[in-house]
């Protein structure tokens, strides 16, 4: 077991749960291009991390918190935060697979979408040559339907390309920063810097969230191992390597409840870890997609910051970000008739280390370099489309 403390496994509350009166706690940015969403983050021991996503879309403020299994030295107490993205990009697809099918009078009566993530990292974190990368997405969609094959193609690729995260996907979008280290504000080295300078430090913000009433234990359940694949490569520690050479592949099967709720199975096949069922829901019934997504970007981002000073050897005791998205609204939900649009995203970073400037910049430098998530934001990517039958 790990050395240091577990305190998601010690903490009483639920994983994710509304914030009671969220909108005093934090709010979003005001909307450039129709929704926006920010994120409140701070790590909690290593590799665990809380935050609070402010969604203008949901109207509510949700904290949501992430782990990692073993191939990071984590507790696996929650999901990791390539879910949170997987999650939120098939539950938005879903939303606009709905509305849109409505909208071409296209009759559903069953709907199963089964996504794909890969991702891969290579290279060396001490030479400064590690870098993440994304691939293109795979996507799945099973109907129970009397349409033909080319018509429920064609609403899936619509469905896709109208998703706000799509914005994300088209096009080359470099991420923005600003670093403050131990209350001071530095100017970052090759990350490229936010307009207006940064954000007041999130640390109180997110400190003592209460949920409101309500049951939210079944927000995220965790289950057993994801089936064990031959892409498997991962050991006790693995991903703390300082030289690497791999491809990651996480899953998320998202269905519909009756009450219209969204359930999605996320499996990790690499590396390989547990399965967490997450629920999902634009009503308020669970947090939204942009949520989700955003959650995702700013927590791949934050493990990479503690993993790069693990294998430097450097102190970093905490770290905290606040990460603003702005994006369109749906193109079938939001009725714009329009594919998805997203700016760069913008994220403040928070540095509590006994190191120096130059030690923060290059955290930075390779925490940027190194988040899948972000890789995902500065790679033109396409969602490769299947079609099968339930």
């Amino acid at each position: 077991m790990p050395a240091h403390p577990n305190i998601l496994g010690a903490d009483p509350r639920p994983l994710f749960f509304p914030v009671a009166d969220g909108a005093d706690w934090l709010a979003p940015p005001e909307p450039r291009i129709g929704q926006s969403v920010r994120l409140a983050a701070r790590s909690l021991s290593v590799m665990q991390k809380e935050g609070l996503a402010a969604s203008s879309a949901s109207g509510q403020v949700w904290r949501l918190v992430s782990d990692e299994g073993d191939y990071l030295d984590g507790f696996d107490e929650a999901s990791c935060p390539l879910s949170f993205l997987t999650v939120g990009m098939v539950a938005s697809t879903m939303t606009e697979l709905l509305a849109l099918a409505k909208a071409r009078g296209i009759a559903l009566r069953n709907v199963r979408l089964v996504q794909d993530n890969f991702y891969t990292m290579k290279g060396s974190a001490l030479r400064g040559t590690m870098t993440g990368g994304a691939k293109d997405v795979e996507l799945l969609a099973e109907f129970d339907s009397d349409a033909d094959s080319e018509t429920l193609r064609a609403l899936v690729c619509d469905a896709a390309a109208a998703s706000p995260l799509s914005g994300l996907m088209r096009g080359e979008k470099e991420s923005l920063f600003t670093l403050t280290l131990n209350g001071e504000t530095l100017a970052p080295n090759k990350a490229l810097p936010v307009a207006g300078g940064a954000l007041a430090d999130p640390g109180e913000v997110i400190e003592g969230a209460a949920p409101s009433e309500g049951n939210w234990e079944g927000q995220v359940v965790k289950g057993d191992k994801s089936p064990l694949t031959e892409e498997a490569t991962s050991s006790q520690g693995s991903s703390l390597a300082e030289e690497q050479d791999r491809v990651l592949h996480i899953r998320g099967i998202c269905t519909l409840r009756e009450d219209g709720v969204k359930q999605i199975e996320q499996q990790l096949f690499n590396p390989h870890g547990s399965i967490f069922t997450f629920l999902c829901d634009e009503e308020g019934r669970a947090p939204d997609a942009l949520s989700y997504m955003a959650a995702g970007i700013g927590f791949c981002f934050m493990t990479q910051l503690g993993r790069y000073a693990k294998i430097a050897k450097k102190d970093l005791s905490e770290y905290r970000v606040v990460q603003d998205i702005h994006f369109s609204k749906g193109g079938a939900s939001g009725g714009t008739g329009e594919a998805g649009r997203a700016d760069p995203v913008e994220t403040h970073v928070f540095l509590t280390s006994n190191e120096n400037a130059d030690f923060a910049r290059a955290a930075l430098d390779m925490g940027e370099q190194t988040c899948f998530l972000h890789a995902f934001c500065r790679t033109d990517l396409k969602t490769r489309v299947k079609i099968g039958r339930l």
